[in-house]
């Protein structure tokens, strides 16, 4: 299968518009992907699972906890959604500035078969550097998306290869791990900073 393309992610956004046109996209991957109705996610602390960081080190609920924290799952060979939604992201930190750096952010792959370590630490470098990939073992994975109330499938796809269907929104958490809200697939910057900054701590946000 021939690996995702993807430019730096000023122009990651702009050319992943083009593909939201394609067939199977709106089941697939975008919004009319299934999402967890009514379930809020558990605190980052009632949550147990263990992953590894595309730089190899070991990671958990617990590495999130005392920062604010933006998770998104998704996969590296997502043709639309993700690179976008990561695209996205990368535009939000930018705006808060030095704040950003008081963050933490987490694209958890829900295709642990595909995404190694190393070809996550490829795809987050496309991005935003304070964007984290996660990878790890798919029970492992599994755990996460349940503590989260993500949802996610595999889908089998002409030629026997397949695609992931998955939750298309960022979860956001306040720096004690407390699940503050969703920010959804292509909700507008004018609506999604804001949010970030409420999660912020008051001394940071009064500073950026």
């Amino acid at each position: 299968m021939q690996r995702r393309h993807l430019l730096r992610y000023g122009a990651a956004g702009a050319g992943a518009l083009g593909l939201m046109l394609g067939v199977g996209w709106w089941r697939v991957d975008g919004p009319g992907a299934s999402k967890p109705a009514g379930q809020r996610p558990l605190a980052l602390s009632a949550m147990d699972f263990r992953l590894t960081d595309h730089e190899g080190n070991e990671v958990g609920p617990d590495t999130l906890i005392g920062r604010p924290t933006m998770v998104f799952f998704g996969f590296t060979y997502c043709p639309d959604v993700c690179p976008t939604t990561l695209s996205d992201i990368s535009g939000w930190l930018d705006d808060l500035g030095d704040a950003a750096a008081q963050m933490n952010v987490a694209f958890i792959t829900v295709d642990p078969e595909r995404d190694t370590v190393e070809a996550m630490a490829e795809y987050v470098g496309y991005f935003h550097p304070a964007i984290r990939g996660w990878t790890g073992p798919e029970d492992q994975i599994a755990r996460a998306a349940e503590g989260f109330r993500a949802l996610y499938e595999r889908v089998p796809t002409k030629g026997g290869g397949y695609t992931m269907n998955h939750t298309a929104s960022v979860f956001l958490f306040d720096a004690e791990g407390e699940h503050v809200t969703m920010i959804d697939y292509h909700e507008p910057r004018e609506f999604a900073v804001p949010k970030i900054r409420r999660a912020l701590p008051e001394d940071v946000e009064g500073a950026t």
